[in-house]
């Protein structure tokens, strides 16, 4: 039995599935990228793009074609329109509101304006009209009620400016770490791909099938791998091997896939791909089977949203919970190491969070860091050989604003250490450079980060090792979110955590 992630509706087979998502979602949402047209199915939307939206062609006889902004000629509708999109695009594609545009609002009246200096002289002019009401009194004896009632206007007036201000913080809050109700990744997707079309970066029916391509992949829960390389650490397995240069040592964790960002989660979607790439190990990994039975494939985003809301119910990090209103799916919320513990403790996977939470070397430094990396993977030590390829899995590593995969470090000639890190914000094609049999020193700047090169205030680091017992797990919920405290680098807000020395 397959369950629709979409509305919940239980189908038997695939192939039900597939006509389920056709009918109920698919069709139902077929709408033109160019307007706000809708149509009961892709032939009948398909028909008014051809007829409403044709492709530029030759200019009409009678003369050449013309901006219809500036005015000025071209000598095909193609040419005109790549002037139309490269010299007036700011009119064809405007800023909607809570992206890029701020809207202020009066917190004297329901007037809202789009200018901060706008509504300054407005609320002037309340204030004018307020002094000129006091004018009126001048010369004139205030008895104390009249007095008292003005104070207290005052006082409500003040009050009224602080909570707008307030308010005004708090949306910019929720806007920055996706609370808002500016929809989740399905909503992006969609946004990105029609801004896509209209700018002539996307053909019409390439826009199709790759809305029903992530209609399916969301129905299904699982990510569709069109952001995966594959073999890296394979590939650096090889070279290290063949060229050794500078480096005396290193160590490497089990196999990763590296998954970056996609137009559905570009700007938020970090600690979601660092999950994925973590799974990925664990998914390879004979030590796992047990735990991960029930997953067999790579769960796409609004799906770990789901794992992550089921992992709270059960009653892993309340504080973290409460601070998302229990709920993450639907919506572009940014996670961290809190969450990433909480989903993989559901999972019945052993693991620690360890907060670096200041600097332990020079120039805001972290050497701290490096060297329990280093203990990580350098736990088994057995021979003498230059590459080893550890059964260890990657480490899920956050700090303010990004999170990234640690792989493996090496142990430089003179002693130095260096960590090799994934970065979801590291595109497929720059990835892939790292396949190639002839890669050297410039492709693994990718990768490489040294000591100097970790400079934030604060890190926190989530290392899975080994299984929970069914008890185990449960023992886990009091012990490590119902007491203690830690910081989440995102919401800034205490929390339970080990805390590096």
């Amino acid at each position: 039995m397959l369950l629709c992630e979409l509305c919940g509706q239980a189908l038997r087979t695939e192939l039900e599935m597939r006509r389920h998502l056709l009918r109920a979602h698919l069709e139902r949402e077929t709408r033109c990228p160019f307007c706000s047209f809708s149509a009961p199915g892709s032939d009948e939307l398909r028909g008014h793009v051809d007829s409403a939206h044709p492709e530029p062609g030759p200019a009409p006889a009678g003369g050449p074609p013309q901006c219809p902004v500036c005015g000025e000629t071209g000598a095909s509708g193609r040419q005109v329109e790549a002037h139309l999109r490269s010299r007036h695009g700011h009119l064809l594609d405007p800023p909607a509101p809570g992206n890029g545009q701020q809207l202020y609002e009066c917190p004297m009246c329901d007037l809202v304006c789009a200018d901060c200096q706008i509504l300054q002289e407005h609320v002037d002019l309340h204030l004018e009209e307020y002094r000129f009401s006091e004018d009126i009194n001048v010369g004139g004896s205030l008895s104390d009620l009249e007095l008292a009632q003005q104070l207290q206007n005052e006082e409500d007036r003040q009050q009224g400016l602080e909570e707008a201000r307030q308010e005004r913080e708090f949306q910019k809050l929720q806007r920055q770490y996706g609370l808002d109700s500016s929809g989740g990744y399905k909503q992006q997707s969609l946004k990105n791909m029609e801004r896509e079309v209209a700018r002539g970066r996307m053909s019409p029916s390439e826009y199709h099938k790759r809305k029903a391509d992530m209609m399916e992949s969301l129905a299904f829960g699982v990510d569709d791998g069109k952001t995966k390389t594959s073999g890296v650490i394979e590939a650096l397995c090889r070279y290290y091997q063949n060229e050794i240069k500078d480096v005396r040592r290193v160590w490497l964790s089990t196999g990763v896939d590296h998954f970056h960002s996609s137009l559905g989660d570009r700007g938020w979607g970090c600690g979601y791909r660092n999950f994925q790439m973590l799974l990925s190990s664990l998914l390879q990994n004979g030590m796992y089977n047990d735990c991960l039975r029930d997953i067999t494939l790579i769960p796409s985003i609004p799906k770990i949203q789901s794992m992550i809301e089921d992992a709270w119910k059960e009653g892993f990090d309340p504080h973290g919970a409460s601070h998302f209103c229990n709920r993450l799916h639907g919506t572009k919320a940014w996670i961290g190491a809190c969450e990433i513990y909480s989903l993989l403790t559901s999972l019945r996977l052993k693991c620690q969070i360890i907060d670096f939470h200041k600097s332990t070397g020079p120039l805001g430094t972290h050497p701290r860091l490096f060297e329990w990396v280093l203990s990580y993977y350098s736990s088994n030590r057995e021979g003498s050989s230059k590459v080893v390829c550890t059964p260890k899995p990657p480490i899920y590593m956050q700090h303010q604003g990004h999170s990234r995969t640690i792989v493996g470090i090496e142990e430089r000639k003179n002693r130095t250490l260096c960590l090799l890190i994934f970065d979801p914000g590291c595109p497929s094609h720059e990835m892939q450079k790292l396949l190639k049999q002839s890669s050297d020193d410039t492709s693994l700047k990718l990768l490489r980060k040294f000591v100097g090169s970790l400079k934030d205030k604060q890190y926190q680091i989530v290392a899975v090792d080994g299984e929970l017992s069914p008890e185990e797990k449960v023992v886990s919920i009091p012990e490590k979110f119902l007491s203690g405290s830690h910081v989440n680098l995102y919401q800034q807000k205490e929390r339970g955590v080990l805390v590096a020395p």
